[in-house]
């Protein structure tokens, strides 16, 4: 699947955020990429760059590309509820996302490398489908096979200081975990407005 391969602390100084990338950097960087960006100054954006820019730091954060995203839009926009918060609950369920939050990785992108190369099972049954949505009791681990072990045990030792949302249950000695229920709009905690991004796509 197509997905952006670029710098990563880029894309978090291009919208003045920390999406991914590394901290520091981000830190001795933290003006707009570009040769005028340590002395150019921001301009005053209208609603609809403020509102593309949202869309794009969420997009970002969750490593989808513009046509996935639309899709997602579509599904919210279907279901009974705020559009926004349950846009959001649909990126953070994705199997990928839930294999990062549960601790078998370090970061977004391997995750989703552990779910395209089959080491990940959900309910049993492996997987390569990284953008699955995880739904209320399904069952996500580690294959019991000698190389998926030892990636999901160097990813839990790279991510021990990190802590399980609450709606997530995750037994890491085992390498397995499970989803508890979908998390609220709190829980997910955006970087973004995402009222926006709905605002966006209903122009």
């Amino acid at each position: 699947m197509a997905r952006y391969t670029g710098p990563k602390t880029k894309v978090s100084r291009r919208y003045g955020v920390l999406i991914s990338g590394s901290p520091k950097a981000f830190e001795n960087k933290n003006y707009p990429p570009g040769q005028h960006g340590p002395k150019g100054s921001r301009r005053k954006q209208s609603d609809y760059a403020l509102a593309l820019a949202e869309k794009q730091k969420l997009r970002h954060q969750y490593g989808v590309l513009e046509k996935q995203f639309r899709r997602y839009f579509q599904i919210a926009s279907t279901r009974r509820g705020v559009t926004g918060e349950i846009l959001l609950q649909l990126l953070e369920t994705r199997l990928d996302n839930v294999v990062q939050k549960l601790g078998f990785s370090k970061t977004l992108r391997g995750a989703r490398q552990m779910v395209a190369h089959g080491h990940i099972t959900v309910n049993g049954r492996k997987t390569d489908t990284a953008s699955m949505n995880l739904k209320p009791g399904d069952v996500v681990a580690v294959k019991t096979g000698e190389k998926s072990k030892r990636l999901g045990s160097r990813g839990v030792e790279l991510t021990q200081i990190a802590t399980t949302p609450d709606w997530l249950l995750a037994d890491k000695e085992n390498l397995t975990g499970s989803v508890v229920r979908i998390p609220s709009r709190q829980e997910i905690n955006p970087i973004v407005n995402e009222q926006l991004v709905v605002e966006l796509y209903s122009r």
